[in-house]
């Protein structure tokens, strides 16, 4: 089964992304949609076949990965698949939304930066218009294409891993020289919040099934394997963990003040909630470092950062 890569322009930081093709018996398969921008529009127009693409498969729902999926649903007669919790935010929107303004208050947060926090999530430019139709991957994959699938949160909660024999396309879960952390969310199904450190631990097990495959990313041309990339990711993770862990008050339930004695008053409202994902992340790992070590050494990676390591959890 033979995979074509499809490199769209973002008006974001992140740069272009990519999307993928492949044919099951004449069937034209799409992975990602690309950003909601006529650009991207008229890539796939001049791309693609829409009138033979019968599956479009989102690794996750960020805006660049999944903002044409309406506009592919009016311009095609493609069956839309979205991850399991996706599906939950896209039908709680609203709800989601003020659970997370609830967490963030919780830790610390103003009303005055929530209320710039929900401006910057409400110009349309976050949230493109959501699909009306769709089905669920993990309820609804079509067992007939011979895809398969894995869960792994790492990126946000929702991150879905598709692969065959030869290739796995991942999304924003493998790329190369890129750390963030794992998103800050609320759980729909619990309403408390999303324990991406937890989840990120179980994903790193799974990863590892894909060492043979060609790695199909969402940004980047390419990654140096998955093992570098994972260690790219837990090295930067730990030698900032060991930075937090040394200053006073690391584990404060205020996150928000651990932010603004860190960094002062300069981020952007939208910058802050990413470095409120990466603190919480790491305060989860410092009060569980085990956990991180055991799924390391069952991939037989922890050797590689066992000193980085020590210093984290002893600072």
């Amino acid at each position: 089964m033979v995979i074509e890569q499809h490199t769209i322009n973002t008006p974001y930081m992140v740069g272009p992304v990519h999307c993928y093709t492949t044919e099951v018996d004449g069937e034209l398969i799409l992975f990602d949609t690309g950003p909601p921008t006529a650009a991207a529009q008229k890539y796939l127009s001049e791309n693609l076949d829409l009138t033979r693409l019968r599956y479009v498969f989102v690794t996750h729902c960020h805006v660049d990965h999944y903002g044409l999926a309406h506009w592919l649903e009016q311009n095609s007669g493609a069956r839309l698949f979205l991850p399991y919790r996706d599906g939950l935010k896209i039908l709680s929107h609203e709800e989601r939304l003020q659970d997370m303004y609830e967490l963030l208050k919780r830790l610390g947060f103003s009303g005055i930066y929530l209320e710039k926090l929900h401006n910057s999530l409400s110009d349309g430019k976050v949230f493109p218009l959501f699909p009306k139709t769709f089905k669920i991957v993990e309820d609804d994959m079509p067992t007939h294409l011979g895809i398969g699938f894995h869960s792994c949160p790492g990126h946000s909660q929702s991150d879905i891993v598709y692969y065959s024999r030869d290739w796995a396309v991942t999304g924003d879960v493998l790329l190369r020289g890129v750390f963030q952390s794992p998103l800050l969310d609320t759980d729909l199904e619990t309403g408390e919040r999303f324990r991406n450190y937890e989840a990120y631990c179980s994903t790193l097990l799974k990863l590892a099934t894909l060492r043979e495959k060609q790695i199909c990313p969402g940004h980047r041309i390419s990654i140096d394997g998955v093992d570098k990339t994972i260690l790219f990711y837990i090295t930067k993770m730990l030698d900032r963990a060991g930075q937090l862990a040394r200053f006073e008050g690391c584990q404060d339930e205020n996150v928000a003040g651990i932010i603004t004695a860190i960094f002062g008053e300069s981020l952007e409202p939208f910058h802050i909630y990413l470095k409120t994902s990466e603190i919480l992340f790491m305060q989860d790992f410092l009060k569980d470092p085990e956990r991180l070590k055991n799924s390391l050494e069952k991939t037989g990676l922890f050797h590689e950062v066992a000193q980085l390591y020590d210093q984290a959890v002893s600072a």
